[in-house]
């Protein structure tokens, strides 16, 4: 395994190994050790993010994360995400570990061979969720079954 973060109340990050690559990324704390979240968990956690300081804020936030990432997991970005976080006063913590988890899907997007949309997946879910307003359950389960010609015509349609 290798260590993304770990936060002050103890939980860590990390990349391991799923059901497809190495590039699997895994929570432990005090409750899970080594537990894969869903799409479902950190999408609402996002959701709730915005609520209490407004989806265009979290979005605009979301895409310096996006613009910084690439196949290298950079502590230039960790440090960012930081800097990042502490604008959100309230859930400082909880949003270090919303942005920290979002950059490392994209990380891992960015190294699976198969993957051709690479880490705009990731932003065509966040844009539906905070800019178009889509329901949790229905941006979770968007790409599924769509060819990544039809996902590569909705991310090229919203400029990304």
């Amino acid at each position: 395994m290798t260590l993304i973060r770990q936060f002050t109340d103890g939980t860590t990050l990390t990349f391991g190994r799923g059901l497809f690559d190495e590039w699997c990324v895994l929570l432990s704390n005090t409750r899970v050790r080594d537990y894969a979240p869903r799409d479902t968990e950190y999408f609402t956690r996002l959701c709730e993010l915005a609520q209490a300081y407004s989806a265009a804020r979290v979005y605009r936030d979301f895409v310096q994360v996006y613009a910084a990432t690439d196949a290298q997991l950079r502590p230039s970005v960790l440090a960012m995400i930081d800097t990042i976080a502490s604008g959100y006063p309230a859930h400082r913590q909880s949003a270090a570990l919303i942005f920290t988890l979002l950059y490392a899907t994209m990380v891992a997007e960015e190294n699976k061979h198969k993957a051709i949309l690479k880490k705009r997946i990731k932003r065509l879910a966040v844009h539906q969720l905070l800019v178009e307003h889509l329901s949790v359950p229905m941006v979770a389960t968007f790409s599924k079954g769509r060819r990544w010609q039809q996902l590569d015509a909705e991310c090229r349609r919203r400029g990304f």
